[in-house]
């Protein structure tokens, strides 16, 4: 009996190829090229599974003119990139890879408020430019951490993560919005309070959003949403692009309406708004937070994992259309 065929989409560490190799006929592209749709295409129609990333699309049109495909595992937990419906249409199971990479992303989230909050970056390039002669008292004066009021917008794993770090570990008073309220006993384990949204942005000295992209919070963040925000305030996006109005934030930051901003995540990305690019109170990194050796490991695991499970025992480890693996 002839193996199923799988495609990993993007370069993955070797070790995750030998595991999939011992099961699958596998077809892996370690050059890490970024393929076009109709390359994409090309090398899927005649897969069962992919293995993919946040930057491989599975829409309709990959979806009719991939017949053949059963599943595919993305190596993240977002999952903007599935078409779910659609998928679910055809038939074809979609997998995530959530909770392993919950512990580093609040980290990699609180590092990036320190940095936007204390002006890390722009005061190294101030410093890399040769422009350090001499103390001044305001020379990059920031914003406090400790005792402050950190909003997060979106309270999963990760941000409830990123709120027991601020309340535990920096004395911050927590608030947060949600689209569901957390049970009491969590939200006193995490030292929360909640709020509605425009308190929530009146409020936070640091806003920190954590909420998954949907068509529903596309734009979440834009230029209303900044003003109702305190000038000294400063906002970080470690959630998905699209969720904050790039041009209307670099406008908001220029203008001063918001202190600073961090970025990890960008609308249309890697390509970055070019209006980011020109302001100095942000800092930008090209979407790390997950970036940590054992959690990629981790990450490509359980994609790898969710490939075994549903080929050998119809049982993916973290299926997001469930309803599909009855009818297999």
């Amino acid at each position: 009996m002839s193996k199923p065929k799988i495609l990993i989409a993007r370069a993955v560490f070797p070790e995750i190829i030998a595991r999939l190799e011992a099961h699958f006929d596998v077809e892996s592209n370690q050059a890490d090229a970024s393929w076009s749709k109709a390359e994409l295409i090309a090398r899927l129609k005649d897969k069962d599974g992919a293995f993919t990333t946040g930057g491989d699309r599975i829409d309709a049109e990959v979806l009719a003119a991939c017949p053949q495909l059963k599943i595919c595992a993305n190596m993240a937990v977002g999952y903007n990139n599935f078409d779910i419906a659609a998928m679910t249409a055809a038939g074809v199971l979609a997998t995530n890879a959530p909770d392993v990479l919950t512990e580093t992303t609040a980290d990699f989230g609180f590092a990036l408020l320190m940095a936007t909050a204390r002006r890390i970056t722009e005061s190294e390039h101030y410093l890399r430019a040769g422009k350090w002669t001499k103390w001044s008292y305001d020379m990059f004066a920031g914003s406090d951490i400790h005792g402050s009021t950190l909003g997060i917008l979106g309270m999963g794993r990760i941000g409830q993560g990123i709120a027991k770090r601020g309340a535990h570990g920096f004395g911050m008073k927590v608030i947060y919005h949600n689209r569901s309220r957390l049970d009491a006993a969590l939200e006193a384990e995490c030292k929360a309070g909640y709020v509605g949204k425009e308190e929530l942005l009146k409020t936070a000295d640091h806003l920190v959003l954590v909420l998954p992209y949907s068509p529903a919070s596309h734009h979440s963040i834009g230029a209303a949403e900044l003003a109702l925000m305190k000038p000294t305030a400063t906002l970080v996006n470690i959630a998905r692009g699209g969720i904050v109005d790039d041009a209307a934030l670099a406008a908001a930051l220029r203008n001063k309406t918001i202190a600073a901003a961090g970025l990890d995540v960008f609308e249309g990305e890697p390509s970055v708004h070019p209006d980011l690019l020109t302001v100095p109170n942000v800092v930008l990194t090209p979407h790390i937070a997950s970036a940590t050796i054992p959690t990629r490991l981790a990450m490509a695991s359980l994609a790898a994992g969710n490939l075994i499970g549903f080929f050998k025992e119809n049982k993916p480890l973290t299926p997001l259309n469930p309803a599909v693996i009855a009818i297999k």
